[in-house]
């Protein structure tokens, strides 16, 4: 059994010093091709169970439009093989009900998910006080692709630089098998809880063709250890959804819309410009809108809580995917230069692709970084609010993407706003 840490997070400073280097057997895993053909298979039917469920749902029960959805599917099924990808896939959305993910997802047609979604599915992130909470919920959200993340609101671990942002930036790069992959979540010195990962009391793949199987832990005390998808090459380029106002937000009817919700949105947080500015690659991305299924699952709803409300209007519109270079060019290209500029000063010549997705204290805090990830967030949301404006919407009070006016709502986190407006932290 390897030894016990000293049950704290491992700092940007400690990953990028010597001491990591020292022992290259104890910070380099092995990658590898692909999970085992039962966990692949598990995976998959849960996938595509859930997709039926969410597709009868929103055509059988409920009036169902979807925009765009024919240039999204040829975008979907041009990554159907995972060997020729070359790019990852972002897309985002506002965020207006807890049933927004995997709900969405059920305007794909059930056939497209069966023959172009195998190995080719969404990952997106889950709040691990929620989703993950017992064995049973949290074996089914990893075979459902997703990913424990913590809120910074009800744990220490929260934040952008959290292990599962790392896992979020290494599946838009180029995972190869012959690349040793450096996995410092996993260093038994920086984890009090630290043991041997193992199925089923873990959410890894126990047939997987390494040992020990590619797993990490989402916070440093965390009891359970969950599959690490960077660590296969057939999660190179993968697609990962984000909600990136990170909690449910659902604005207040008003008269000029005839008492129906604006559907503004709350300010963007900063993760989602981590998986723009930091890959090698940046992804693609596709903006995307959502409507009706506040009405579905709305937070004033009372007794039956749990049942979603069926014969609702719900739209999903997809948007135009963005052109990157002239999107986020520019960003991506000072980023770089602050990171071979930090490369330098740490006694290298470049940036070293082993730690891919772990950013130093030095350009955590870095003022320029800082303004480069609000910067890569403002362009993103103005993506969404485009897609928004095509559906009709007037234009928001451009004091909404401003954290500064969402701060003027005091702690309260949940439940109903002054404004009329209705939240929920998820």
């Amino acid at each position: 059994m390897p030894g016990r840490g000293n049950g704290q997070s491992p700092t940007p400073g400690q990953l990028r010093s010597p001491h990591f280097h020292h022992h290259p057997h104890q910070d380099l895993y092995s990658n590898v091709e692909q999970p085992s053909f039962l966990w692949r298979g598990a995976s998959y039917q849960t996938m595509l169970a859930v997709g039926a469920l969410c597709r009868t749902f929103l055509f059988g029960l409920n009036r169902t439009q979807v925009n765009g959805l024919p240039r999204f599917l040829d975008l979907l099924k041009s990554r159907s093989d995972y060997n020729t990808r070359r790019r990852g896939l972002l897309t985002v959305s506002n965020h207006i009900s807890v049933m927004d993910d995997p709900l969405i997802w059920g305007v794909l047609p059930l056939s497209f998910t069966a023959f172009h979604g195998y190995q080719n599915h969404r990952w997106g992130f889950g709040s691990h006080d929620i989703c993950f909470q017992g064995s049973l919920l949290s074996h089914f959200f990893t075979l459902g692709q997703v990913l424990p993340t913590h809120r910074s609101a009800h744990s220490p671990y929260g934040g952008p630089f959290q292990a599962t942002m790392t896992e979020g930036v290494r599946m838009f790069s180029n995972i190869s098998t012959r690349k040793p992959a450096f996995c410092p979540h996993n260093n038994p010195r920086f984890h009090s809880g630290y043991h041997i990962p193992s199925f089923p009391r873990d959410c890894v793949d126990p047939f997987s063709d390494i040992d020990l199987a590619p797993s990490y832990p989402s916070s440093p005390s965390d009891v359970r250890w969950y599959l690490s998808p960077s660590r296969y090459a057939s999660n190179a380029y993968s697609w990962i959804h984000i909600f990136p106002e990170g909690m449910i937000h659902q604005s207040a009817p008003t008269p000029e819309n005839n008492n129906k919700s604006e559907y503004t949105m709350r300010y963007f947080k900063w993760g989602v410009a981590r998986l723009i500015l930091e890959p090698p690659e940046c992804p693609d991305v596709v903006p995307m809108f959502i409507e009706g299924t506040d009405q579905v699952m709305h937070e004033s709803r009372t007794f039956p809580r749990f049942i979603p409300r069926a014969g609702k209007d719900i739209t999903v519109t997809f948007g135009q995917e963005l052109d990157l270079e002239s999107t986020f060019g520019d960003l991506r290209r000072r980023w770089r230069k602050l990171c071979e500029q930090d490369a330098r000063a740490n006694g290298t010549d470049e940036w070293d692709e082993l730690t891919l997705g772990i950013v130093p204290e030095s350009l955590a805090q870095h003022p320029e970084a800082i303004e480069l990830r609000k910067e890569c967030t403002r362009r993103v949301r103005d993506a969404v609010l485009k897609v928004r404006r095509g559906r009709g919407y007037r234009d928001e009070d451009p004091k909404s993407g401003a954290v500064e006016t969402w701060a003027e709502e005091g702690p309260k986190r949940e439940g109903r706003m002054d404004d009329g407006s209705w939240v929920k932290d998820t």
